[in-house]
């Protein structure tokens, strides 16, 4: 089998968490809504003491944890659950940038339709948006502005920590899409300016289907004050009935993935520095094989997480290149989510990359789980790619 180097794609799911995600399948798979039995008790305790996991990784609360399906829900119930609040108070501008995730940007496009003004800031040409350009967007009827933690592209980490310094004193709810970065890059999230939090769970070695929104309750300092002190974010719901999860998220809760998002999220804050560790050694080595065979990256490692490369080799296909690497490494020429499509990346040309590197662009994802790879093999594969293009050429 090939080594898989699409982890920001998915990531393979840790063994602990697999333990626990079976026993609330099997041992203990009471309903978290029951309240009269101890199945009932068990399955609440566990989903209670997921919520504190969750929030402890951003410094939030557990009453400011609602979970989620993943990501795209996340986002989505962040977005347009103010759509109301903003309609009610003429504030109907909404500022973004143009490498958010389409988890993030259909939502947006659809508000756009039906009566609010969008704004998107591009980014530089190292892949990141300058806070300044993101302040400067934003007007006195800006209901919202939201920037991703870590594009899902290239890896660049989005200075949100600056954005969320410069949006102090205005009141526009300021919305993180952490899918990429939540639980790896751990300081910058812990902002209190941040209103919103998108997390997915299949990023961090938890199942698919589980995520949650992080909604802080603002308090006195964090607003112009016309906010009361420790109110959330006025959030409506998409779906209706039941009343689960402070009302904006109805549903039996799926315990057994909020107990394995927890643990997942447990982890991650645990094993922070030797994860990262492990990932900047295989980026090292990585590097180091691939740099003297042309490879270009698209971003400057010293702006990027260390578990993801997007690199291309000039002048050929990103498809070629998968398959040559085919029986070696598994990786993609994108984001999986998007990979269907074969119009180029909304972000790389953003970038304002040139169109060959573009085409050739390939994303390379790995974790601290990730095996050692043969790059002597890879680089093999990709001399004899090298050459067969240069004869044909």
């Amino acid at each position: 089998m090939p080594i898989y180097l699409d982890c920001a794609a998915t990531t393979p799911i840790d063994p602990r968490v697999r333990d626990i995600v079976v026993r609330y399948m099997d041992a203990d798979f009471g309903n978290s809504g029951s309240r009269t039995h101890d199945f009932g008790v068990r399955a609440r305790r566990a989903v209670e003491r997921a919520r504190d996991q969750v929030a402890a990784v951003v410094g939030a609360t557990r009453g400011e944890v609602v979970f989620t399906s993943g990501g795209t829900e996340s986002n989505n119930l962040a977005i347009l659950g103010l759509a109301d609040y903003g309609l009610r108070g003429g504030r109907k501008h909404l500022v973004s940038t143009a490498i958010e995730h389409h988890a993030v940007l259909e939502p947006l496009r659809w508000l756009e339709q039906h009566g609010f003004e969008l704004t998107l800031v591009g980014p530089n040409r190292g892949g990141w948006v300058e806070p300044g350009a993101i302040r400067h967007a934003v007007r006195d009827d800006t209901l919202l502005v939201s920037v991703m933690h870590v594009n899902n592209e290239t890896g660049v980490i989005q200075p949100v920590s600056e954005i969320a310094a410069l949006l102090a004193g205005h009141r526009a709810y300021f919305h993180v899409d952490a899918a990429q970065g939540y639980g790896k890059e751990l300081a910058s999230l812990r902002d209190p300016r941040i209103d919103l939090i998108s997390v997915s769970g299949h990023k961090i070695h938890a199942p698919k289907g589980i995520g949650a929104l992080i909604a802080r309750r603002r308090h006195i300092g964090q607003s112009t004050g016309r906010k009361a002190q420790g109110e959330r974010p006025p959030l409506i719901p998409l779906m209706h009935g039941g009343g689960q999860e402070l009302g904006l998220r109805p549903g039996t809760l799926p315990v057994h993935l909020i107990a394995g998002l927890g643990l997942a999220a447990e982890l991650a804050v645990a094993e922070a520095a030797p994860r990262t560790e492990a990932n900047c050694r295989f980026r090292d080595s990585l590097l180091a094989a691939l740099l003297p065979l042309g490879a270009v990256l698209a971003a400057d490692p010293e702006h990027t997480v260390a578990h993801i490369a997007n690199l291309s080799f000039p002048g050929i296909d990103a498809d070629d290149v998968i398959e040559a690497l085919a029986d070696i490494v598994a990786i993609s020429n994108g984001a999986a989510c998007t990979s269907q499509s074969q119009t180029c990346s909304h972000v790389l040309s953003a970038m304002r990359l040139k169109s060959g590197q573009i085409q050739g662009a390939l994303r390379l994802s790995w974790c601290h789980m990730t095996e050692d790879v043969d790059w002597g093999q890879v680089a093999q594969a990709v001399g004899k790619l090298r050459a067969g293009h240069d004869k044909v050429r």
